[in-house]
């Protein structure tokens, strides 16, 4: 099973660091040929370099495209699946500023929507045709807890997360003929940049150190500890391989048991 996604192609969104670098990571170990996708050339250029190969035929790369743009997005992502064809795509993009729902500017709520539901709209449609060709794909979203439980100081995002969630759940009805499953996974408090953001702003608005909202943080989660973006990676791994075949329009929460609801 380890080389179960070779001859597959994935395009991961959001590849230059965190829960992205990590499931290109899990994806390339496991034979895929992963092409990752965020702002920064050069860094992405080194993490295409540095991506595990464990066969000679695997290939990886990089684009470079932002998701607030969604038309040159499109172009993009056409352009490389004209050239060849991608049966993996995961949807990956930086959180939201926090801040209470009612003091957020509409035109914040306008904008996420776009870097996250629109941009994935996109994605999909130019993906489409070749997993429709294929008669195989996968889409995992990485989103949020959210989606089941609402998270406090986090407006705009509980809100945007729980569209691209429900956006999902409805592609997963539409596709699944197609041999092509839609799911999302829900990461819970985990060792990236965007928790650092999360720290920063929580301390920032309670006059409490880093520490402290950290303690707090991991008082609520039964593991006791924050994930890794390993972690996060080995669940997008599975949900994106042929034994998961039969798993279709669901939300993983990947939390240490932190989520309360079903």
């Amino acid at each position: 099973m380890h080389k179960d996604l070779a001859g597959r192609h994935a395009l991961v969104c959001g590849g230059s660091e965190g829960i992205g670098l990590a499931a290109a990571t899990a994806l390339a170990e496991r034979g895929a040929d992963v092409t990752v996708l965020a702002r920064r050339p050069g860094r992405l250029s080194e993490v295409a370099a540095g991506l595990p190969r464990v066969h000679e035929s695997q290939r990886h790369g990089y684009l470079a495209a932002d998701a607030a743009d969604t038309a040159a997005l499109g172009e993009k992502v056409a352009a490389l699946c004209a050239g060849r064809g991608v049966q993996i795509l995961l949807n990956n993009t930086a959180g939201p500023a926090g801040g209470p729902a009612h003091v957020a500017d509409p035109q914040a709520y306008l904008d996420v929507f776009r870097q996250h539901l629109v941009a994935g709209q996109v994605l999909v449609q130019a993906v489409l045709p070749g997993m429709k060709a294929a008669g195989w794909g996968r889409i995992v979203n990485v989103i949020s807890t959210s989606v089941k439980e609402p998270i406090a100081n986090l407006g705009v995002s509980n809100t945007i997360r729980g569209a691209v969630a429900s956006w999902a759940k409805t592609l997963s009805g539409e596709l699944g003929p197609f041999g092509i499953t839609v799911n999302n996974v829900l990461p819970g408090y985990t060792r990236t940049q965007r928790l650092d953001q999360i720290l920063a702003e929580r301390a920032r608005a309670t006059g409490k150190s880093e520490e402290e909202i950290a303690r707090g943080m991991l008082a609520t989660v039964p593991a006791g500890r924050f994930a890794e973006p390993a972690e996060v990676a080995a669940a997008i791994a599975f949900l994106a391989s042929p034994v998961a075949g039969y798993v279709n329009g669901i939300n993983l929460p990947v939390d240490g048991g932190r989520t309360k609801s079903l």
